[in-house]
């Protein structure tokens, strides 16, 4: 698979504005902060600690873990466990404290990325989607913020997500969809699939299933050639492939084959 090639001047204003939005949210959670979120064991402030840790971690910190971390019910994984630690040792907290260990790290963290050259990018990293770019490591950590947003939104807070970060958030997601197509859901070889992403950045994505499943630019015979087309909004999207309690199947309009939608659906859940 060819390396993912980011351009940092182009992603690193809109993670840093992100990091911003996602500030905003905090100092309203108010009440709401202590609050279960739509994420299994987590409050809402819980998401906040969990961005403040994932970034500290990209800077070389650690925190001990809690002797019980990988016994807790929604702890399912390695990264679960990472994850968990630095939630756990942001809780019961001052709200206080938490913002301004979050502003400390984004300030750390906006100060390095700019300092980063177009080669920094582009060098060899491990991400959580596997060996690539650290350039694609930053794709997906402003994908993860942006889905955060949305939780913190679904969570009681409301509005409507920042739609800059949308466009680099399908780029991301796109990247997947022939994964959840032709390994998740085992669409039968020689199926043409669309996903018809509506939204703030709407973008048509066709994957072609041959021997593995491929993104293409288009099928013989165009899009009436496709067996089944998913249309739905970029939120919908990232609700479903997150596998959030909010995702809802039936905000996906359907065209086409059914059974061959909705095995896709049953199996759009991807993120760890």
């Amino acid at each position: 698979m060819p390396a993912t090639s980011i351009d940092p001047s182009a992603l690193i204003p809109v993670l840093i504005d992100e990091w911003g939005a996602l500030r905003t949210l905090a100092t309203e959670l108010g009440d709401r902060s202590t609050a279960a979120s739509i994420l299994p064991g987590w409050t809402n402030a819980d998401i906040i600690a969990h961005i403040i840790g994932t970034e500290s971690m990209l800077e070389g910190r650690d925190v001990d873990a809690p002797a019980d971390i990988a016994d807790r019910a929604h702890v399912r994984n390695p990264i679960g466990e990472l994850n968990e630690k630095w939630v756990e040792h942001f809780r019961g907290r001052p709200a206080s404290n938490v913002l301004d260990a979050f502003d400390e790290i984004v300030a750390t963290r906006s100060a390095a990325l700019q300092r980063m050259s177009q080669a920094d990018f582009d060098v060899d990293a491990q991400t959580p989607a596997g060996p690539d770019t650290y350039g694609r490591f930053m794709r997906i950590r402003l994908f993860d913020c942006w889905i955060h947003e949305v939780d913190l939104r679904d969570g009681g807070i409301g509005g409507t997500p920042s739609a800059e970060p949308v466009a680099w958030v399908l780029d991301e997601i796109t990247a997947s969809l022939p994964y959840v197509v032709g390994k998740r859901a085992q669409v039968p070889m020689g199926s043409a699939v669309i996903f018809e992403v509506t939204g703030a950045a709407p973008r048509t994505v066709r994957i072609a299933v041959a021997e593995r499943a491929g993104l293409v630019d288009s099928f013989d015979g165009g899009d009436a050639a496709a067996d089944v087309v998913l249309e739905l909004h970029a939120v919908d999207l990232v609700r479903l492939a997150g596998g959030r309690r909010t995702a809802d199947p039936s905000a996906v309009t359907i065209r086409g084959d059914d059974e061959l939608a909705q095995a896709i659906l049953a199996r759009i859940d991807y993120l760890i």
